[in-house]
């Protein structure tokens, strides 16, 4: 093998390694919807705010900033910890595996 050869092998090591990088961040700034749930999107943090869409059974989401709101029972326990996933957009960490019983994401 030439040293052309194997500057170019190792191009596409990096190449692949990259991409790889690239996918696993994109899926570790998304997490779960517990399993079997459609999940209410509401306006604000809380039950008392207008569900605005729902999420199907399946569904993941991107946590941009988290804040404290109505306190749900969920599959994942107990929480006053509310997902803000776009804006006016609200779910309940509840219903979200984030693998914490805390914040992920910084503060609203």
């Amino acid at each position: 093998m030439s040293v052309d050869q194997l500057t170019d092998a190792a191009g596409e090591d990096e190449n692949t390694i990259a991409q790889a990088v690239t996918t696993t961040a994109a899926a570790a700034g998304s997490y779960p919807v517990a399993p079997g749930y459609r999940l209410n999107v509401r306006s604000g943090p809380g039950t008392g705010y207008a569900v605005v869409r729902v999420l199907p059974e399946g569904s993941r989401v991107q946590i941009i900033c988290q804040t404290s709101g109505t306190r749900v029972s969920g599959p994942y326990g107990t929480s006053s910890v509310w997902d803000n996933i776009g804006s006016g957009q609200y779910v309940s960490d509840a219903y979200v595996r984030t693998g914490s019983d805390g914040y992920v994401a910084p503060r609203c």
